[in-house]
């Protein structure tokens, strides 16, 4: 399966027992919902865009947010060695809905921007997330770029029907990127 069309479960941290079995440090909001899966998708080599289906055939969720996989033939240490340190992907369509003014950010490229105050001001190019503060890069009509922060008070509502999110830009955000072009 090709990796555009996943996303980031997370990544084999070390071995677990003499079976082989693999633990899966995970990169994800709720860990309870991954405690039951059939299969994983693991990037093998870092620059493979096509990752490698692997069967698992037991789960065990544990508490410090990690995942205890054992995958099908893969019976011993030996063999669990060269799988750790690899990144584990699920298909898109594997992940949980989302409401309200939540959304994943490949769900939202495209998406138009309306702001409560200046109205239509562009379309979400993409979404840049930085450590500290997760951001919409919009670009406008005419090709400007405005940045604006993924919070609960700036964004308002998601209509994914529609394509479009609906935010209060701070005063004067907005014309920050406006202005001198």
């Amino acid at each position: 399966m090709n990796i555009e069309a996943c996303y980031y479960l997370g990544y084999t941290s070390k071995i677990h027992g003499k079976e082989g079995s693999l633990v899966v440090k995970l990169d994800v909001d709720n860990p309870t919902f991954y405690k039951k899966l059939e299969s994983v998708f693991i990037q093998l080599n870092k620059l493979d865009n096509e990752l490698v289906p692997f069967f698992i055939t037991s789960t065990q969720l544990s508490n410090n947010d990690s995942l205890i996989l054992k995958i099908e033939d893969i019976n011993d240490v030996e063999q669990a060695k060269a799988m750790v340190g690899k990144e584990v992907f699920l298909p898109l369509d594997m992940l949980p809905p989302l409401k309200g003014n939540k959304f994943y950010f490949h769900e939202v490229i495209s998406f138009e921007v309306e702001d409560k105050t200046k109205g239509i001001i562009g379309k979400i190019n993409q979404v840049l997330d930085y450590p500290q503060q997760a951001i919409l890069e919009i670009v406008d009509d005419l090709q400007n770029e405005i940045l604006i922060p993924i919070t609960d008070h700036i964004i308002l509502d998601v209509n994914r029907k529609d394509k479009k999110i609906f935010i209060d830009a701070p005063e004067g955000l907005i014309d920050l990127y406006l202005t001198n072009n």
